[in-house]
């Protein structure tokens, strides 16, 4: 028995970079980290984007999806651009503190290219046939899934480079990523899920394996989460270090969550 649409690259890899470039913004509108993140996530998702534009338009296009992949790429090049010519050098006295935040770059320019990454996800979701809502649901929540986790490594790594940051823009990361944990595996065993799966009615070609696979990554991506809290909780500071390590498993379960079980539901 088939369920869902087609899992191809050009959507997996557009929902990478509108997750990520979303919560780029969710750590950058704080203005508490160094210009350099946000020069390493916009020009990192960009060429994600990229990507996803150069496998729609190659193999398996859907005309809206493909040309936000475009625009997302430029959206998030331009944001960076906007950031280097707006960098704060770090030699404004503190007593001008406004001015320099009003010269500086304005986090919501951030949000221009997930915004606009949303817009294709949406019309990949509904082009793919199959229940149109839920599997919008699951591209749109995956894409946060995917964006948060791998956001919150990158910026346990960040703070190497900035050891005096304080550990509220990790912690928050890692709770979005709870959050949207059981939303992510809930909906992707509402019928026809992965439920299906492990229940022998929706063969996986591989006697079930993939099914096991999958549910295995799901429930190491939710005890990740919540050992990586844990580690954080911990005053010392290679506990921050502890949880980046924590984290980089949690990106590899996380795609294992989301990838499998799309491939496996694919029509």
């Amino acid at each position: 028995m088939a369920a869902g649409p087609q899992l191809d690259a050009a959507t997996v890899l557009l929902q990478w970079a509108t997750g990520g470039l979303l919560f780029c913004w969710v750590t950058t509108r704080r203005r508490e980290l160094g210009d350099g993140y946000g020069w390493l996530l916009r020009s990192s998702y960009a060429a994600i984007a990229t990507l996803a534009a150069i496998a729609g338009y190659g193999w398996a296009s859907e005309p809206i999806r493909d040309a936000a992949s475009v625009a997302v790429a430029v959206a998030a090049s331009a944001a960076l651009l906007l950031s280097i010519t707006h960098r704060t050098t770090g030699s404004t006295p503190r007593s001008n503190e406004d001015e320099q935040r009003t010269l500086s770059f304005d986090p919501r320019w951030d949000l221009l290219a997930p915004t606009v990454g949303i817009i294709g996800l949406v019309a990949a979701g509904i082009s793919g046939g199959g229940n149109e809502v839920l599997q919008t649901a699951r591209i749109l929540v995956g894409a946060a899934f995917l964006g948060s986790v791998t956001d919150a490594m990158l910026l346990g790594h960040w703070y190497l480079v900035q050891p005096g940051l304080r550990r509220e823009p990790l912690l928050e990361q890692v709770s979005w990523l709870g959050k949207l944990w059981p939303l992510e595996v809930g909906l992707l065993i509402v019928p026809t899920g992965m439920i299906s799966v492990l229940t022998g009615k929706i063969d996986d070609s591989y006697g079930g394996m993939l099914g096991w696979f999958w549910l295995a990554c799901a429930l190491t991506t939710g005890g990740l989460v919540i050992v990586t809290r844990a580690a954080l909780r911990e005053r010392q500071y290679a506990a921050v270090m502890a949880a980046t390590g924590l984290l980089y498993l949690a990106i590899l379960t996380a795609f294992g969550t989301d990838v499998v079980a799309r491939l496996v539901l694919e029509t």
